[in-house]
């Protein structure tokens, strides 16, 4: 645990992402770590949201994660209105259709987003502008290699650097590059992350870094409990980074029927689609999926053009389904990783954390019992 505590101030080495302040600030509180998602903001948004993260964690540290794809389907001068003509009326049609066949009324202006994407290099570029404002103690890039001008800035500012990786040749670019802190993210994870299992990746990217810089590497992909954590521990990860689990605490942003099929989903009820962002990311599997990925659709559109459809057309649904209509409820979904199958009901984030501390003595206990014995 050192490893980490030595370089974010973290009392117990469980990093949680969240996209919700309020989960970010009760986990770092705790004892944890919070990471707030950066890039579900717009620089003005990001800046309320770390304001009050700092008058409610108790001076406990915390980090934030931006997402800065390394490459991305656009030129460097990409403005809103080039990227909305490059948005086909027929991906348009086929979401507002399919909306309609859900019983929520839409229009063509009602299912593509009027502001920029958070993804475009310049709008993360005004994102660091405002986390380094603020005393974070970790700032995290993921879709490849941390930017120089993150690494750059990181170190005028004293804050070190984290990247999520999904292969150990990835890591390997990664630490060349001068991050401080990998996260080795298995194919279990929600969101974007690749094919290889956590239980394979882990101890591969450690292997393959050792020879160039120590490293701490954090496990991520799956981890639901302690107990889970611990194992990872054991395969020489310095601590866990999770975000599935904290989708069904009380906190999270996550509306109540997602909450809802959390609860009742296994473990084999998610899928990795690009439907939603246009990279491959694992969510909650609906008939958003069933519909985007079949036969008569148009097909996914490159990041980040296909946000720009799924950002507004998602939060049409959420609302719907929360006002009761059942059919939109078919259609819900959201990034969230196999682990989904451990969740049995929606707890605190404050309670998460002390069960996953609980948890993971007892499973250190049970080791060393079983090595005495």
């Amino acid at each position: 645990m050192e490893p980490v505590k030595s370089l974010v101030g973290a009392e117990f080495p469980l990093f949680a992402f969240s996209h919700c302040r309020d989960v970010v600030a009760a986990v770092s509180r705790a004892g944890g770590f919070g990471v707030l998602g950066g890039s579900s903001f717009t620089p003005e948004l990001l800046e309320e949201e770390l304001r009050w993260i700092d008058d409610h964690v108790d001076g406990k540290p915390y980090g934030v994660d931006i997402l800065i794809p390394e490459h991305q389907a656009l030129g460097a001068d990409v403005d809103m209105d080039s990227l909305l003509q490059q948005i086909p009326q027929k991906h348009v049609d086929f979401a507002v259709d399919l909306l309609k066949k859900h019983d929520i009324p839409a229009k063509p202006e009602d299912v593509v987003a009027s502001i920029p994407p958070t993804t475009l290099p310049e709008v993360g570029e005004a994102l660091m502008d405002v986390a380094f404002r603020h005393p974070i103690r970790l700032i995290v890039n993921a879709l490849g290699i941390a930017p120089p001008s993150m690494i750059e800035r990181a170190r005028r500012h004293g804050v070190p650097v984290g990247a999520l990786v999904g292969a150990k040749e990835h890591a390997v670019r990664q630490v060349n590059a001068g991050v401080d802190l990998l996260v080795a993210q298995g194919g279990e994870a929600g969101g974007h992350c690749g094919e290889v299992s956590t239980m394979v990746l882990v101890p591969e990217v450690i292997r393959a870094i050792a020879p160039i810089r120590k490293v701490p590497v954090l496990a991520a992909g799956g981890i639901m409990t302690g107990a889970q954590m611990a194992g990872c521990m054991a395969m020489g990860a310095a601590g866990a980074w999770t975000g599935s689990v904290w989708l069904a605490t009380s906190e999270a942003e996550t509306s109540e029927t997602f909450k809802e099929k959390m609860v009742a989903a296994g473990s084999r009820d998610t899928i990795r689609s690009k439907t939603r962002t246009g990279k491959p990311s694992r969510q909650l599997r609906s008939e958003w999926h069933d519909a985007w990925d079949g036969p008569q659709s148009p097909g996914a559109l490159p990041m980040p053009m296909m946000a720009m459809i799924s950002i507004p057309t998602f939060a049409r649904i959420d609302r719907a389904a929360d006002t009761g209509n059942e059919q939109a409820k078919r259609l819900v979904s959201y990034w969230v990783g196999q682990g989904v199958g451990l969740v049995e009901s929606v707890r605190s984030a404050t309670a998460v954390v002390q069960e996953f501390k609980q948890d993971f003595a007892d499973a250190v206990e049970s080791l060393m019992t079983t090595i005495e014995s």
